[in-house]
């Protein structure tokens, strides 16, 4: 599934909306990000999920999700490109998608 696909997907989602996280296209849902680019662009993308989801894809599904040490510790999970069962990556991202809804709206910024 490319970043695209994964982003159409997503925005089918109810509530979400496609916007920039740190200027690259992001999905939002109630103003949380779960779906972005990622620090690895080339091979996958990113999803932000609760960490015991984290764990339980990871341990079992590692030819499709993976971390690096710059994601390590934090509720992001990395989907690659080439992972083979796209039932299993569309329903990370609604798990992601329910997650960032269930969130508390980030708060405004201040302004400076």
């Amino acid at each position: 599934m490319t970043f695209e696909e994964a982003m159409d997907y997503a925005l089918t989602l109810p509530g979400t909306e496609p916007s920039t996280s740190y200027r690259q296209p992001c999905v939002k849902v109630n103003g949380n990000g779960f779906l972005f680019v990622g620090h690895e662009p080339q091979e996958s993308f990113a999803l932000h999920m609760e960490m015991t989801t984290k764990q339980i894809v990871l341990e079992t599904h590692p030819e499709t999700f993976f971390e690096t040490p710059h994601y390590s510790g934090y509720p992001i999970v990395l989907v690659r490109y080439d992972g083979l069962d796209g039932d299993l990556i569309r329903e990370m991202i609604r798990r992601a998608a329910d997650w960032a809804r269930a969130k508390a709206p980030p708060r405004p910024r201040k302004k400076r």
